[in-house]
């Protein structure tokens, strides 16, 4: 599933094709997505599109009538395109522009979203409860305390919980809680102030570097000029469960946490006492 690096990456490539373009026409082949495709998203023809937006795994297409809420599910994507583009297979809706380009949403699997809201969309059902985003000052290792006491369940579903934070979906909870020394079943509540205050920079990090990388690439993912992204490259515990750890040379164990997979080393992140490991150069850039 596209997760929030994968999702900036795609904001981030059809900004600039569609802020201040004017819609022509939105055609709709198939309307059976999660949700049926309302009649009211054509609300947006004729509207120009202010702002591209992404709150947690959503992109917000900003009109002065209203907002249309993307979600690309497990495996959509949207490509921006030419209008003599033929539809392929999944091609599902086109937001046609009056530049000539379209702006297409293709999802194979037909979990993804296509919804409209007037303003503000705050108010919409699907965001007006998500927690802060992971990249801003709001989340912090303050508000992490906060929100975790109380909290008996294992870190790594914390860290999953859309209302406690957005878009730390399960390859980076696996990576950052790696990189801050914390085992993943450790209770929300027992984690330390200094381990949050390591959590916290790691989340930051890890999302940021992602998101230079162009996202992570495992299965269907493409961002929106059909290039694959490249952070998968660099994953130092997501999908190595029984390789050795890059740290320590540990076997790394892999375990399910809500119903997801976790992996995670023993050595590097003992279930009790646990300190952050120095990074391996194995995730630098250079």
């Amino acid at each position: 599933m596209p997760e929030l690096p994968e999702v900036e990456v795609t904001r981030r490539g059809i900004e600039p094709w569609l802020v201040g373009q004017t819609v022509r026409r939105l055609v709709v082949r198939n309307a059976n997505l999660r949700w049926p495709v309302p009649e009211v998203a054509g609300q947006i023809v004729g509207q120009t599109i202010r702002a591209v937006r992404r709150r947690a795994k959503y992109l917000l297409l900003d009109t002065d009538a209203g907002t249309t809420i993307v979600h690309l599910g497990m495996s959509g994507s949207l490509r921006i395109l030419t209008r003599a583009t033929p539809p392929a297979k999944h091609d599902h809706i086109d937001l046609e522009l009056a530049n000539g380009c379209v702006l297409r949403f293709n999802d194979p699997r037909r979990f993804g979203a296509w919804l409209w809201c007037e303003l503000p969309e705050q108010a919409h059902p699907l965001l007006s409860k998500l927690g802060p985003e992971p990249l801003t000052e709001a989340f912090n290792p303050q508000y992490l305390q906060q929100a975790l006491n109380g909290k008996s369940k294992a870190m790594k579903l914390c860290l999953m919980d859309n209302a406690i934070v957005v878009g730390v979906g399960n390859i980076y909870a696996n990576e950052a809680l790696f990189a801050a020394g914390i085992h993943p079943q450790t209770a929300g509540e027992r984690v330390t102030v200094e381990q949050l205050l390591v959590l916290v920079a790691e989340i930051k990090a890890i999302l940021a570097q992602a998101i230079e990388q162009g996202g992570t690439t495992l299965k269907d993912f493409v961002n929106a000029d059909g290039k694959p992204g490249y952070f998968a490259q660099k994953l130092l515990v997501y999908g190595r469960g029984g390789q050795p750890c890059l740290h320590c040379g540990s076997l790394l164990s892999e375990i399910r946490l809500g119903q997801r997979s976790t992996v995670f080393c023993p050595t590097c992140q003992p279930a009790k006492a646990s300190k952050a490991v120095s990074k391996p150069k194995n995730r630098s850039t250079d």
